[in-house]
């Protein structure tokens, strides 16, 4: 595996984070609106004092490309959380989590469209067997809560996500760095986000306490700045559809984290989800005997 593949496992791996950090957010008394603009904003700033030590010029971008950011910031970033956000409050978390891994089929097709990337077998093996992969992890043998508007946010959670692989793709063919993709992307999702829905209490929750404070900058850094960062880069070097693949290892580590920390049961169907999970990443890395 190069390092290409192992940014995007460790993208995964952070996002599979993000429920730990987001329950414990929550316990401070901070909604899910004001979850999604510490993690926002919080990267943008990280992402701004990165590019304001290494080269400053990164932050120019031209204005005909203004399309590719706001794709990425609010048609992807704040509008998939948005959706899934909704889908979870109307829906079983299960049913909602399955409905967001369409995003890999989504990547592959369009890749496919937009791209010319080919479909090769082993690639659409990978995607229905990650995808089957993560519904067994989400708990679907458990029983599902579905409702009609729940699907459709769920599927628009799905396609969200899929878009911020489309849009980086676009941006970097474009010439622009990761880190200048990274922070206008945040920095637009946050922006968003805080004129939707502008929580009043949001300051005086985050600086309650020092506690409060370190903790909501480290979900900023570990669920958006680092995750972010790190796909982004393994786009340079992946496929749109492989990269897509391999950060579903994200529900994964979200179970693990469930079983370790919260103490929540396993089933065998979801340990066969994440063999399932772990073998299409491993499937995507055998080398071919013939490079395609």
């Amino acid at each position: 595996m190069n390092r290409y593949v192992f940014s995007v496992l460790g993208a995964g791996i952070c996002w599979g984070f993000m429920g730990f950090f987001t329950r414990n957010l929550y316990s401070f008394g901070i909604g899910t609106d004001g979850a999604i603009i510490i993690r926002c904003l919080g990267a943008a700033l990280a992402f701004l004092i990165v590019i304001l030590i290494k080269d400053r010029s990164l932050l120019k971008i031209r204005m005909k490309d203004i399309w590719c950011f706001i794709g990425s910031g609010l048609l992807s970033l704040l509008f998939f959380t948005f959706c899934y956000f909704n889908a979870i409050s109307m829906m079983s978390l299960s049913a909602a989590a399955i409905l967001l891994y369409i995003a890999p089929s989504v990547v592959t097709l369009l890749s496919v469209i937009l791209f010319k990337e080919r479909l090769t077998p082993i690639k659409i093996f990978s995607v229905l067997l990650a995808f089957a992969g993560c519904c067994l992890v989400s708990g679907i043998t458990g029983g599902l809560t579905i409702t009609a508007q729940g699907i459709l946010f769920g599927i628009g959670s799905g396609v969200g996500y899929a878009l911020y692989t489309i849009f980086s793709r676009y941006s970097l063919e474009r010439g622009y760095s990761s880190l200048t993709i990274n922070f206008y992307s945040c920095l637009l999702a946050g922006l968003g986000a805080l004129i939707i829905w502008h929580p009043a209490t949001l300051v005086s929750s985050v600086t309650s306490s020092a506690g409060h404070f370190l903790f909501c900058i480290a979900a900023a850094v570990v669920t958006c700045f680092i995750p972010y960062l790190l796909y982004t880069y393994g786009l340079t070097g992946l496929e749109n559809g492989k990269a897509s693949v391999l950060a579903s290892v994200e529900p994964v580590v979200a179970s693990l984290v469930g079983i370790f920390i919260y103490k929540e049961t396993y089933t065998f169907m979801s340990v066969t989800g994440v063999v399932m999970v772990l073998a299409a990443v491993v499937l995507l890395n055998i080398k071919p005997s013939v490079k395609t």
